[in-house]
């Protein structure tokens, strides 16, 4: 098993990737996602001596025959199925330190995530100020949208045809014809 020394930095390893990308994550427990993100991110999938379909089978190993999710102690358990096979010709010990090494103090990396472009294009087409048409009526002058009212003819529950130029003035007249 691990030593005291290394459970420390391993268990923060372990919680850090356990809270990755889902919200309702309490920390104590790892999915089968973040366990796979988590062999990829600390190079324990190298592609020859460990893939990803040997670090799905040692998951499906480990947790609990009902179970989504590993613990702490079956991701431990899981580290020692996979540390002989990554670290081939070291011992089972030696095995098991140098890959504790490889998870130790990681945390979940943001590789491939989408950057906003900012080409000459993108501000050409994003430009509102050339809109034309009835796309130039969902915004401001100031090139702000207008949200829900540029893009939908709003009903005005006042009684009058929309656009009539004496809306509100019939109370008005009523009362000129009365005196």
């Amino acid at each position: 098993m691990a030593v005291s020394s290394d459970v420390e930095p391993l268990f923060v390893a372990f919680k850090k990737f356990s809270l990755y990308g889902d919200t309702k994550a309490s920390g104590r427990e790892l999915t089968g996602k973040a366990w796979a993100k988590l062999c990829k991110d600390c190079r324990v999938i190298d592609g020859k001596s460990v893939t990803g379909t040997d670090v799905d089978i040692v998951f499906s190993k480990v947790k609990q025959r009902s179970a989504r999710v590993i613990t702490y102690k079956e991701f431990q358990q899981a580290l020692e199925e996979l540390a002989p096979k990554r670290f081939k010709g070291q011992t089972k010990e030696a095995a098991l330190q140098s890959i504790h090494k490889l998870v130790e103090g990681q945390e979940p990396t943001n590789v491939g995530v989408t950057k906003v472009a900012k080409t000459a294009t993108v501000d050409r087409l994003t430009d509102t100020s050339r809109y034309t048409g009835s796309h130039k009526e969902r915004f401001d002058d100031s090139g702000r949208g207008k949200g829900r009212e540029g893009r939908e003819d709003l009903v005005e529950h006042t009684g009058y045809v929309n656009a009539y130029k004496d809306a509100g003035t019939y109370d008005s007249k009523v009362k000129d014809a009365d005196k």
